[in-house]
């Protein structure tokens, strides 16, 4: 039996709901492989344990008690008082929402201690934790997304963005740089509103962006993952929201009737054309995994690419089907092709240290 890792936790806004991803997945997992639960304490360092449960992590200032803290080891992890008895990780399974656990860091470990992983890699999840430089991507790649300008603190204590955001032309959404989940969102509809959001949003990021709101606009989901070479994308979601914008209460806390509608009634040609539009980007990248795109739908019928998820809420497996048996058999393929992913490839010496000229005492010194 394999032996599959679930990370989850982390500092990050989102630690809560990766606690529910991270649970959900590896109880889905068990019995078909050997789950090795991790958490991410939000104060540094990772634990582990036989069981987990959600309630566990309600007290105690969200860290349950009794745990083992852990390292990483070549090929797997070790208690981190017997640091030399590894237990081989077959696959690692990332459920971190948000912080460095979404953003690259966890990709990058997992890679320089050779674990393979069913999850994006580091350059992906990097690109589009920051809202800023995915939109340059994307620009990039020639993929319609809507118009912003990207602010930083010292930018807006500065006050230029007044005229930056009359030439964009209200209302305007302020979405924190580097944080998902509705977190610290807000549509401002005249400059005063939007200095407040600003400050909401300097308060949580370092940087932020302004872009125009759509009003009217269809909120649109897709997810896709790799199977056998081949990317299989799902059916589109369209998600309806009571407010402007799709708030956190909506989508985690049963705030108001959260509204779906699965498949999305659309024009063949629209959805022809977000289908394309996430296939490129998927295959582009070389994306491994499951990813889910949001899209944003205006009035005129335009398609803009909002924004990719790489570590979506309970890993978007919904999307292939409502059925926890269809998500298990999701979650058992992508495990399946993530042991299947090169970790490494050789790695060359030019044996440059050891030619003369670096030999002598002192060589290293040398100027000419």
């Amino acid at each position: 039996m394999k032996t599959v890792a679930v990370f989850f936790g982390g500092k990050s806004n989102e630690r809560e709901i990766s606690v529910i991803t991270g649970l959900y997945c590896a109880n889905l997992l068990r019995g078909d492989h050997r789950v090795l639960p991790v958490y991410l304490d939000p104060d540094g360092g990772m634990l582990f344990g036989d069981a987990f449960g959600v309630e566990e992590f309600r007290t105690g200032g969200g860290t349950p008690k009794g745990l083992k803290r852990a390292v990483f080891t070549r090929g797997g992890i070790a208690e981190a008082r017997k640091p030399k008895k590894t237990i081989p990780i077959d696959c690692a399974l990332n459920c971190c929402h948000g912080g460095m656990g979404e953003g690259g860091v966890l990709s990058a470990l997992l890679t320089w201690y050779g674990i393979p992983s069913a999850s994006p890699d580091l350059a992906t999840s990097a690109l589009f934790l920051d809202k800023i430089l995915a939109k340059d991507f994307l620009k990039g790649m020639q993929i319609p997304v809507v118009e912003s300008f990207p602010l930083t603190e010292s930018e807006f204590v500065a006050g230029g963005w007044r005229a930056q955001a009359e030439a964009l032309g209200y209302p305007v959404i302020v979405k924190p740089c580097k944080l998902g989940s509705s977190v610290g969102i807000s549509v401002a509809k005249n400059e005063e509103e939007l200095n407040e959001a600003l400050a909401l949003a300097f308060r949580l990021d370092r940087a932020a962006l302004v872009e125009k709101y759509l009003a009217g606009k269809r909120d649109l989901n897709i997810a896709a993952y790799r199977a056998g070479g081949e990317i299989v994308l799902s059916p589109i979601e369209e998600v309806f929201s009571g407010s402007p914008i799709l708030t956190f209460g909506e989508k985690y806390e049963g705030e108001g009737e959260r509204r779906h509608e699965l498949p999305a009634k659309l024009p063949e040609e629209t959805a022809e054309k977000i289908a394309q539009m996430l296939k490129c980007v998927y295959a582009r990248l070389n994306i491994r995994g499951i990813v889910r795109a949001d899209f944003l739908l205006s009035q005129e019928g335009e398609v803009y690419f909002n924004e990719l998820n790489t570590v979506p809420g309970t890993l978007a497996t919904y999307l292939f089907g409502e059925s926890l048996t269809k998500a298990r058999a999701l979650l058992n393929l992508l495990v399946e092709e993530g042991m299947r992913a090169e970790t490494e490839k050789l790695t060359l010496e030019s044996g440059i240290l050891s030619k003369p000229v670096f030999g002598a005492k002192n060589g290293a010194k040398r100027h000419n």
